[in-house]
């Protein structure tokens, strides 16, 4: 019975995302705000068709495995040693400006220090994807500025796991169990947490090279698909277990596929299952979560923090972009090229929900923020698209 009501509810969740993601597309809003919104909406905090249960969060947490798995494999390696110098200075500057002008934000609202400090990490990401669209509209995708925004993202996204990775072992929390990651002794998890950031290195340069090469020689036709996978759940398995989230080991297990001949395929295997199944539940478990209880309470955090997040991002953009050698007009592009948070700012609160680094209600509230600095994103670079092209 449970799981045919499990099923029921899958079905609704599929259902609705896909008809959010035809409408949102053609409304020029990317999809993982239709997703996000329409869990808001068959939730309890609007229709309420549908509770979070136990098995919905164990799909979303594959969800969200399998999207920084991609993540990692889609992170543009090459892209980012060839406007390494101004990648770099726009993704540091973006990333030091929001943690800080956000945590302190945060600290005069009345919120703890790890709190503040989290909410400066959450807003440091940076969605390329929703900037992509816009730079392909505008056929400056490979250009000076298109490609600077995508090398400091994938900066940005590397810089943001290891700022979460230190927040969550400091914290000495995690949504583990078991392992050397609940020990009492910080000093002896931080041993084994640099371990395994060692281990990542050596994934990276041989682990991961040798066996994608080997499966190449194996007779099945998915043994390359299987192989990643192993890596990956393998990787999530080990964070987890020294006390970090899984998907930092799903994040970095995916740079190392990323590195190897078989990435194409590996991509193009898990991408669709990963999209149309568990994906969705991730977005839309998040959408469950949220209430307006409190909305019009939290009213002027959600307004100050929206302003801070779209302006920290724009700031923290142009002024690296101008260290880099970039005139006013190209940072400026570059700079709200940076402004969607999407994706990357939601699994990384997800994350330190789930390892009790802030309230539900600082939760929902965050969530809120995310999706109204990611809608205003698009239509910002737009506009410092259109002023470039004039003036040039």
């Amino acid at each position: 019975m449970y799981l045919m009501s499990f099923i029921g509810s899958l079905i609704i969740v599929l259902l609705s995302t896909t008809l959010a993601g035809h409408l949102t597309a053609r409304a020029g809003i990317p999809a993982v705000l239709g997703q996000l919104l329409i869990g808001i909406i068959i939730g309890p905090g609007v229709l309420n068709f549908i509770h979070p249960t136990e098995l919905i969060e164990q799909f979303a947490e594959i969800g969200v495995i399998l999207l920084m798995f991609m993540a990692g494999i889609e992170s543009d390696m090459q892209q980012l040693r060839k406007y390494f110098k101004p990648a770099l200075s726009v993704a540091l500057s973006g990333v030091l400006l929001p943690v800080i002008v956000m945590g302190a934000a945060s600290l005069w609202f009345g919120y703890h220090f790890q709190e503040a400090l989290f909410i400066g990490v959450v807003f440091s990401s940076t969605s390329v994807s929703i900037s992509v669209v816009v730079l392909r509209e505008f056929k400056a995708l490979n250009g000076k500025e298109g490609a600077t925004v995508l090398g400091a993202a994938v900066a940005d996204d590397i810089l943001g796991v290891l700022l979460l990775s230190l927040m969550i072992a400091f914290v000495g929390s995690s949504s583990g169990t078991g392992g050397y990651g609940n020990s009492n002794n910080i000093l002896l998890q931080l041993a084994f947490q640099g371990l395994f950031f060692a281990g990542v290195f050596l994934l990276v340069r041989w682990v991961a090279p040798g066996i994608m090469y080997l499966s190449t020689k194996l007779l099945i036709p998915t043994s390359r698909t299987i192989s990643a996978m192993i890596i990956c759940l393998s990787m999530a398995y080990l964070a987890e277990l020294v006390g970090l989230s899984g998907a930092i080991g799903a994040f970095f297990a995916g740079i190392a596929i990323g590195q190897t001949s078989t990435k194409k395929i590996v991509d193009t295997n898990i991408e669709p299952i990963s999209n149309a199944l568990f994906v969705p539940v991730f977005f839309v478990s998040i959408g469950l979560s949220v209430s307006f209880d409190n909305f019009l309470t939290s009213l002027p955090f959600i307004m100050i923090m929206t302003i801070l997040a779209i302006l920290t991002k724009w700031i923290g953009g142009e002024f690296g972009s101008l260290l880099a050698g970039f005139d006013k007009n190209s940072g400026r592009v570059v700079g709200t090229g940076m402004i969607a948070r999407g994706e990357m700012a939601l699994i990384t609160v997800q994350i330190g929900f789930n390892a009790h680094l802030l309230d539900k209600n600082l939760y929902i509230d965050i969530i809120f923020v995310i999706v109204i600095a990611t809608l205003l994103a698009p239509l910002l670079l737009r506009w410092s698209l259109k002023k470039l092209r004039k003036i040039n």
